[in-house]
């Protein structure tokens, strides 16, 4: 039997100092904590004087809620329009871009649902909800809060381990000194922590902003250090003999050297003429910018994939390499931005949608309802048309086959307006004629009398 042998699992050079442990530089290569999520002001700083992080947190916000979402289920489509009318009204969509918005600049925020006559320290009960009651939404972020730590909630759910109420901070955008039942908001987190890191932001989550805040500053110095070479992209010398000697004695000679430079700093241009003594030298030297161009890329690519958002979206950069169009990478954004709806709003808009249905229709919603996040991809005017002629057909056939009267027709041809621009001009009034209209050609009969027993004919 051999001697026993311990190998590491990892290539190793002792003599040339490569691989872990070799006692390389990289050897002390290692992660610390910056608890930027904690300091607000630099935070607040940052979002207002750094257009990059401004983009890092508006971007994905409002793309998860440029489109809004189609409702599906037994909904009469005049229902559909009013909650429509209604949300467009009290702004909900900006509050909710809002609220995940400052979810990613400071780890945490939530948009309480405000419905007139009930107290917000109460759990929601659906039932009680009137019509007219929902006012809409108000966003407070996570530093107009405090979050009551010693009372979690203990039912069995999603919510189970979080905070059970929040506190609204004197002084704080509304709702001040009251609070809030976490059944009534609908709250964003910026990144989610594990349960250690989570305890220690108050249970609140982290900004998208520490975990790039390293590629970030390395991405502004380095535009502002390019910028600054534009001030040195020439250098000029001048050879004065016996500067030194000039200098050291003053008088009338130093002052002469000065009005002689400040002569020579006026005149001296495209179109100027630089004068110099026989013996005094002049010579202007360039400087080689090649190679910045590809190192501000590096870094524009390094922000891109720490966000996940392409260049295209974040910097409205034109994509570069043959044949490149972009569209692969707001393909695969869309999908993670899909991802993030159906994670982050999908349950709270659920909710959402059953408190506006009762305060605008008065009746819950109905058992099979759901929602889907509409695509952000936009189609072009072809792509519109074909849809549209498509849909258009379908309706008339459907129509001409009398699944559907004339009324039902108009009205799905102007929902399909939403998406194609087509029939978006069929009224309320050209849809409440239509009901008068005759039954479709299939429903009449051509013999009234059900009694009369139908012609038969004989072969010769």
């Amino acid at each position: 039997m051999g001697l026993a042998k311990f190998t590491m699992d990892s290539f190793q050079n002792l003599a040339a100092r490569l691989g872990w442990g070799a006692g390389s530089q990289h050897d002390h290569s290692s992660y610390g904590f910056n608890f930027i999520s904690r300091n607000r002001m630099q935070l607040e700083a940052m979002y207002r004087t750094s257009w990059v992080v401004g983009q890092a947190v508006d971007v994905v916000a409002e793309d998860m809620t440029r489109e809004g979402v189609d409702l599906k289920g037994d909904i009469d489509p005049d229902d559909m329009e009013r909650m429509a009318k209604e949300l467009e009204r009290l702004r909900i969509w900006d509050h909710l871009c809002d609220t995940i918005k400052w979810g990613r600049l400071y780890g945490g925020a939530i948009a309480v649902m405000l419905i007139d006559g009930q107290r917000a320290s109460t759990p929601l009960n659906m039932d009680s909800i009137t019509k007219g009651q929902f006012k809409g939404l108000l966003v407070l972020d996570r530093w107009q809060l405090q979050p009551d730590l010693q009372d979690l909630v203990t039912d069995l759910g999603p919510d189970l381990g979080m905070p059970k109420y929040y506190d609204v901070i004197i002084g704080a955008k509304g709702l001040a000194g009251q609070r809030i039942h976490y059944s009534r908001i609908i709250r964003i987190d910026g990144v989610d922590l594990p349960f250690w890191q989570s305890q220690a932001e108050n249970l609140w989550g982290q900004s998208v902003i520490e975990r790039l805040f390293d590629r970030l500053t390395a991405f502004d110095s380095t535009t502002t250090g390019a910028a600054q070479l534009v001030y040195k992209a020439h250098l000029r010398t001048y050879k004065v003999p016996d500067l030194r000697k000039i200098i050291a004695t003053g008088g009338p000679a130093f002052n002469a050297l000065i009005k002689q430079m400040e002569q020579i700093r006026l005149w001296q241009s495209n179109e100027g003429m630089t004068v110099m003594d026989g013996g005094d030298t002049y010579e202007a030297h360039q400087y080689n910018f090649s190679g910045l161009s590809d190192i501000l890329l590096q870094f524009g690519q390094q922000l891109s994939g720490a966000l996940g958002i392409p260049l295209v979206r974040l910097f409205g950069q034109s994509p570069a390499g043959l044949n490149s169009t972009g569209e692969s990478d707001l393909t695969t954004y869309y999908d993670n931005i899909k991802q993030q709806q159906e994670r982050r709003l999908r349950s709270p808009l659920t909710k959402l949608y059953g408190v506006l249905s009762r305060s605008v229709l008065g009746q819950p919603l109905p058992d099979n309802f759901s929602l889907d996040f509409t695509s952000l991809w936009q189609m072009s005017d072809k792509e519109k048309a074909e849809i549209a002629s498509s849909i258009t057909t379908t309706v008339i056939e459907a129509h001409d086959a009398g699944m559907i009267d004339r009324k039902t027709a108009l009205k799905e041809l102007r929902q399909s307006s939403e998406a194609t621009g087509i029939w978006s001009n069929i009224t309320d009034d050209d849809i409440e004629q239509a009901t008068d209209d005759p039954p479709p050609p299939s429903e009449l009969i051509d013999d009234p009398d059900p009694a009369k027993p139908a012609a038969t004919s004989h072969a010769a």
